[in-house]
């Protein structure tokens, strides 16, 4: 095999890695945002049901998330299920389960800003909406930024892990070179293609928060 073609095949590979990166910041961000309300709920109910599944989450290894999601479809509710769908299993495995981390990393940020802040604004005539967009979110987006940005890092990592169901990612596609060849060399390349995504995924991250550094 070619340099040509070796590249070609991981370039492949990692495009399926940035989709599965990108798809899921984009729907797990807003939906962990929507538990964490549900975890400070004032209905006990859907505080109760929040904090089972954040409990569940991230308690349980992401890969046996990507295999329930994957194969609950058909073993539970007998729905056939064509390979198509692996994809979609990847994707909602890991919104789901990176969802649950960000929850909790907004309810710290939400509760760290002093109760003061919020009788304030309620007497200058702030609604509860207006505070919490005005007055409290540029403050939890300032606070919430460091551990937002570890996740954001592991979720690089974690692409990997769509390996399960053999989507074919950077990691799997190097192996399958790196195997069919007996070296190394599509391994090692599959590190720096990692390694500068991380970087690039960090340095995205710290020019937010320098972009932030006002709110304190």
């Amino acid at each position: 095999m070619s340099l040509l073609t070796m590249s070609a095949q991981l370039a492949e590979g990692f495009l399926i890695t940035v989709e599965i990166f990108v798809l899921t910041l984009l729907f797990s961000l807003p939906l962990g945002l929507i538990v964490a309300f549900g975890r400070m709920s004032g209905c006990k109910v859907i505080r109760i049901i929040s904090k089972i599944y954040i409990s569940i989450m991230r308690g349980t290894p992401l890969m046996l998330q990507i295999i329930v999601v994957y194969f609950a479809p058909f073993y539970v509710f007998r729905m056939q299920v064509g390979t198509g769908y692996r994809f979609l299993a990847v994707i909602l495995a890991f919104v789901i389960n990176y969802a649950a981390y960000f929850a909790e990393i907004y309810r710290a940020g939400i509760e760290s800003i002093p109760v003061g802040q919020y009788e304030a604004a309620e007497v200058l005539g702030y609604s509860k909406a207006q505070t919490f967009v005005k007055i409290i979110l540029p403050q939890v987006v300032k606070r919430v930024l460091p551990p937002v940005t570890n996740e954001t890092i592991t979720l690089v990592k974690d692409t990997s892990m769509a390996f399960t169901i053999s989507i074919a990612e950077m990691f799997t596609v190097a192996k399958q070179i790196g195997a069919a060849q007996t070296s190394v060399l599509p391994l090692l390349a599959a590190g720096v293609f990692y390694y500068i995504f991380n970087l690039v995924v960090a340095s995205f991250m710290e020019y937010l928060e320098k972009k932030t550094s006002y709110y304190r």
